[in-house]
């Protein structure tokens, strides 16, 4: 478990570097220094429920309207220039899956406090 939430902690921080470039950089960054935080915290085995569940709602929420914005499937990438946005429906493609994997992560690490929880409390 600790490994995976190193892998999610480094994941998050490097797509909050890559966000320095868009058009809402403290945004996206903040969203993603905030999952890389709570990876940080699972690391080290403390895990903030209350926070957890919020930030899954937050994140799910997130996911969702960015998802339901999309008007027309053109992916994630765009033919021969790679990671260039070619519409909005690209950008919204992108957003919602990464707030998709934030989700997940928060997941995981609200499933692995409350069962961890559980057994200190039993």
């Amino acid at each position: 478990m600790r490994y995976i939430a190193l892998l999610f902690g480094l994941l998050f921080l490097l797509f909050a570097y890559w966000q320095f470039n868009d058009p809402d950089p403290v945004w996206w960054v903040t969203i993603y220094l905030v999952a890389a935080y709570c990876s940080y915290r699972a690391f080290m085995g403390r895990f903030n429920l209350e926070l957890l569940a919020v930030l899954a709602v937050l994140y799910a929420a997130g996911t969702l309207n960015a998802w339901l914005q999309i008007t027309a499937w053109e992916g994630f990438f765009t033919e021969g220039s790679g990671l260039a946005m070619k519409s909005m429906n690209q950008e919204l493609a992108r957003e919602s899956a990464g707030l998709g994997i934030c989700l997940a992560a928060v997941l995981f690490y609200l499933l692995i406090g409350w069962t961890s929880h559980r057994k200190t409390v039993a």
